[in-house]
């Protein structure tokens, strides 16, 4: 089962503003990842190729970095996961940029069931709280935030029972 899935904003704030929360993913000043709601996105070392970490059970390395502009994670786990998850920021025009995100999985095995039924959903309720995030600290806010599905809370609520 081949996945390719893109979730992207028009941000209203340059490339620069943009891109700086594109440089410090994974570290202590990362603003654009929804670490509150979500496990945090943790790398063993500032952003950089060979850096390694992950959120939550997914884990990933750094195989491409482009400060400002793009950053591409390859998948080591879960089992199944052969692929990898990028952000790109991409100028409009001086005072708009597009953020995006681009998820590419051959999903295998046990993965060809549990992506499109746990892990896509979550991931698309994850990215799109991201993406709010890029907008709440670069712009005025999402005009129309990002809100979970019924199935993505009952699957959060499934995911939290055994945390107690």
């Amino acid at each position: 089962m081949d996945v390719v899935n893109v979730h992207e904003r028009l941000v209203g704030a340059g490339k620069e503003e943009v891109g700086a929360l594109l440089d410090a993913l994974g570290g202590e000043g990362d603003r654009l990842w929804p670490r509150r709601a979500w496990p945090p996105m943790v790398l063993d070392r500032p952003l950089a190729v060979g850096a390694t970490g992950g959120h939550g059970r997914v884990r990933y390395t750094v195989a491409a970095y482009v400060p400002g502009v793009w950053v591409r994670f390859v998948f080591r786990a879960p089992r199944g996961f052969h692929g990898f998850h990028e952000f790109a920021v991409l100028p409009v025009d001086e005072r708009r940029t597009v953020l995006r995100h681009t998820l590419a999985i051959r999903a295998r095995r046990s993965a060809r069931f549990t992506v499109p039924f746990f892990w896509q959903p979550l991931h698309d309720a994850c990215l799109e709280d991201a993406l709010d995030r890029a907008e709440w600290k670069c712009a005025d806010g999402p005009t129309r935030p990002a809100r979970w599905s019924p199935y993505v809370r009952l699957l959060r609520w499934v995911g939290s029972r055994g945390k107690g």
